[in-house]
C-alpha cells in the first residue's frame, strides 16, 4: 500500500525513493509485523483464554505429560501470525503484483480451513477436528485455484517447468501435470508443519527459517542480474515475495515470544496448515520446490516419520517409533522437551544452510 501510495511522489520528495526498495520494504514489513505481535499477542490470548475454558484438547494417545504440561494452553494462536503478516504485507508491498495475492489467498484459505478444525475440537472437547476427507478435500480446491492463477501470471516459458537444483540451464516442462505436482507440494507442506507442530516452540522457529530462506531466494530470482550470476531461472515479480517472506518472519517471531516453552498459546491448526501453504506456495511460485523439501527437510523428516509408522503397523502390526511424528519417539525415550525443540531447531539450521548452498552449486 505505502508502495502503491507514496512512489507516485518520488520526483518531488525524493526520500520515497527508499519505497522503492524491496529491500527497504523487506525490513518494514518485518518490524511491523513484529510490532504487531507485540501488541496485540497478551489481549488476544487473554481473549482466546475467556473464551476456551479447557484449552487445546490434548490427545488422549499422546505422551502422558502433555495431560499436565500442555492442560488449560488456549490454541488457535495462529490468528496472531494471520493478522500481523497480512497487516504487514498489504502495507509493505506492491499490492499491483498478483503473485502478493495469490500467495495471501491461499494463506488465508488455509488458516480458514485450520480455524474450523480448532473450532470443532473446542467444541466437541476432542482432539477430533473436520474429518480428514473434508480437510483435505477443502486444502486441494484452494490449492487448485491458486495452483491455476499462478501458472496463468507467471512467464509462459517456465509457467509449468520443474527446475533440478545443483543442474543448470535445465527445466522439465511438465504441462498440466505442473498443476497436480504443485497442489502435492502446496498441501504436503502444510500438513508437514501440521504434524510438526506438537511441542512448545517447534514448529514456529523452522518455519520462519524457511520463511526467511525463501524470501532470499524470492529476492534473487525476481532480479534478473542476480538470477543471471547464480544461474537461477528468472522469476520477474517474485522479488515482491521477499516482503511477503519478510512479514511472515516477523509475525513468527513475534509468536515465538508467546510460544517459546512453557509456551502461553499453541499456533494451532490456523497457523501451522496456513504457514505451511505459504512456504509450499512461495517455491512453487519461484521455481524451487526441490530446494524447500531440503530447506525444510525437518518437517519432510517428521512426514516420513508418520509415514513409515502407518505403513509398518498396517503391513506387519509393529511399529518403528515409539510413537510418530519423529518428536514424540524422543519424548518416550525420555528426552526432555526443551533438549528435543532445540536439537530439532539446529537440524533446520543445518539443512537450510545446505539448501542456500545450492543456489552458487550449479
Amino acid at each position: 500500500m505505502l508502495y502503491n501510495l507514496l512512489t507516485p511522489y518520488t520526483e518531488d520528495l525524493g526520500f520515497l525513493n527508499l519505497f522503492r526498495y524491496i529491500t527497504f520494504r523487506t525490513a518494514g514489513a518485518i518490524i511491523t509485523s513484529l510490532i504487531i505481535s507485540f501488541v496485540f499477542g497478551k489481549p488476544l490470548i487473554k481473549w482466546l483464554k475467556k473464551r476456551q475454558v479447557r484449552g487445546q484438547p490434548i490427545r488422549s494417545d499422546g505422551p502422558e505429560s502433555h495431560i499436565v504440561t500442555k492442560q488449560g494452553t488456549p490454541t488457535m494462536g495462529g490468528l496472531l501470525i494471520l493478522i500481523s503478516m497480512s497487516v504487514a504485507t498489504l502495507l509493505w508491498a506492491d499490492l499491483s503484483n498478483r503473485y502478493i495475492w495469490a500467495v495471501l489467498l491461499l494463506t488465508l484459505g488455509f488458516g480458514a480451513i485450520g480455524f474450523a478444525d480448532d473450532y470443532l475440537k473446542l467444541a466437541r472437547s476432542s482432539s477430533e477436528g473436520l474429518p480428514g476427507k473434508i480437510k483435505l478435500l477443502g486444502e486441494v480446491a484452494i490449492a487448485l485455484g491458486v495452483c491455476w492463477w499462478i501458472t496463468e501470471i507467471a512467464d509462459p516459458g517456465t509457467a509449468t517447468g520443474l527446475a533440478i537444483p545443483l543442474i543448470k540451464d535445465f527445466m522439465i516442462q511438465m504441462g498440466w501435470f505442473f498443476i497436480p505436482f504443485a497442489i502435492f507440494v502446496i498441501v504436503g507442506s502444510g500438513n508437514a508443519v501440521n504434524l510438526t507442530d506438537g511441542l512448545d516452540g517447534l514448529a514456529i522457529v523452522p518455519a520462519m527459517i524457511v520463511a526467511g530462506c525463501l524470501g532470499v531466494i524470492s529476492y534473487l530470482a525476481g532480479n534478473a542480474i542476480f538470477a543471471t550470476y547464480l544461474q537461477l531461472f528468472p522469476v520477474p515479480g517474485a522479488g515482491e515475495l521477499a516482503v511477503f517472506c519478510g512479514a511472515l518472519v516477523g509475525a513468527s517471531l513475534g509468536f515465538l515470544w508467546f510460544n517459546a516453552p512453557p509456551a502461553m498459546v499453541f499456533m494451532g491448526d490456523t497457523g501451522s496448515l496456513s504457514i505451511g501453504g505459504a512456504l509450499g506456495t512461495v517455491a512453487v511460485i519461484i521455481k524451487h520446490e526441490f530446494v524447500l523439501a531440503i530447506i525444510g527437510g525437518l518437517f519432510v523428516l517428521e512426514t516420513i516419520s508418520v509415514v513409515i509408522q502407518v505403513l509398518s503397523f498396517k503391513l506387519t502390526g509393529r511399529r518403528v517409533f515409539r510413537m510418530a511424528p519423529l518428536h514424540h519417539h524422543f519424548e518416550k525415550k525420555g528426552w526432555e522437551e526443551a533438549t528435543i525443540v532445540i536439537r530439532f531447531w539446529i537440524i533446520a539450521i543445518v539443512l537450510a544452510l545446505v539448501g542456500l548452498a545450492t543456489l552458487k552449486l550449479r
